[in-house]
């Protein structure tokens, strides 16, 4: 959804509507780079080091990184920030506020920034990339990068694929399509994206929804599609103020599973479980019996499912015990949601609202 006007941050948007970004003086558009660590930031300690290059603890700074691709300069004008330097195994919920705090202030503050790259270490990327999709207050684009190789390995992803996200970021045509991810030169939706593969280049997928576009050698970025769930500029989510977020924890079903590790995790004060459940949702007895009781006791359940693809309805069952329903939202980007709602609510139809409308 792209809209002629401004964002609440007060910033022009006709001149993105053209094909090309339009600056009265003629300059390059102006673009913010986040570093925050991962893969694409390690240096391992031979080319051929593919898998322990964490050992080496040698990380780029962004700045670094970007002294790398010289080329980025005749794509936009940078300002960096260097807001962390981690392997994303370690990135949270304090991280994602941090972030998204960082993300407002910029636009909020510069009204010329077109648009602003983050780097992040892939394996929570999908994570940190929806929560910002939630949070993020303008229509300006937000795009997040990593890479599968470190900048020191033999066919390493990780300069071209930042150069992809300045590209992304700097691009007219992403201008409204909420936050996005680029690697492999696709681009994807940060709601639907998720790493399907340990190692290899072409890792993040969108499944049966599909990529949304392209970020080619021709140097154009080229769209196919949008995101039509709501997102960034017209979500009703703000994290200004908060230093945590409720605690929501992911069960995994599995053939003969009990209730142990949920009522586990309901003795330890949680405040929502998204249940990873099977097929459509349902689960072996036990597992669902402790969903039950911890329903009653006050946590807030949603039903997701681990197929990695389609929706959990609504069924009698799920509707009589009192249950939420994930949509096609997988448990990961489930739960993000169920935490941010239960920072506005804990009313069971206002959260059903929220994983249908987001």
């Amino acid at each position: 959804m792209i809209r002629e006007g401004s964002d609440r941050s007060g910033v022009s948007l006709t001149g993105f509507l053209c094909g090309e970004l339009l600056m009265e003086n003629g300059a390059r558009p102006k673009i913010h780079v986040i570093g925050t660590g991962g893969t694409i930031s390690f240096m391992g300690d031979s080319r051929m080091d593919y898998i322990n290059y964490s050992y080496s603890n040698r990380h780029l700074t962004i700045d670094e990184m970007l002294e790398r691709v010289p080329e980025v300069k005749a794509i936009a004008e940078i300002e960096t920030h260097q807001l962390a330097n981690v392997g994303s195994t370690d990135v949270g919920p304090e991280h994602w506020v941090k972030l998204s705090a960082l993300v407002n202030k910029i636009f909020e503050s510069n009204t010329e920034v077109a648009g602003i790259a983050i780097t992040h270490g892939t394996a929570t990327l999908e994570e940190t990339a929806y929560f910002l999709n939630l949070t993020v207050k303008s229509q300006r684009p937000v795009v997040v990068t990593g890479a599968m190789r470190p900048p020191s390995a033999l066919g390493t992803d990780a300069d071209i694929n930042l150069i992809d996200c300045v590209r992304v970021a700097a691009s007219p045509n992403a201008v409204g399509r909420g936050v996005l991810t680029v690697l492999n030169n696709e681009i994807q939706s940060a709601r639907d994206v998720t790493k399907t593969n340990s190692y290899r280049l072409e890792t993040f997928r969108s499944n049966e929804l599909g990529f949304l576009g392209y970020a080619d050698s021709d140097n154009q970025v080229t769209f196919y599609r949008s995101p039509t769930k709501c997102h960034t500029l017209d979500s009703e989510f703000m994290v200004s103020g908060y230093d945590e977020l409720p605690r929501v924890d992911i069960a995994y079903a599995y053939a003969g599973c009990d209730g142990w590790a949920i009522n586990a995790a309901v003795a330890a004060g949680i405040k929502g479980v998204v249940a990873a459940g099977l097929g459509s949702g349902g689960s072996p007895k036990g597992y669902m019996e402790a969903l039950k009781l911890a329903q009653k006791s006050g946590v807030k359940v949603v039903i997701a499912t681990h197929t990695g693809n389609g929706r959990v309805m609504s069924t009698r069952r799920f509707q009589e015990d009192g249950y939420i329903v994930a949509d096609n939202l997988s448990p990961k980007k489930a739960r993000i949601l169920l935490m941010l709602a239960l920072s506005t609510t804990d009313v069971p139809s206002e959260i059903q609202r929220m994983m249908s409308y987001y």
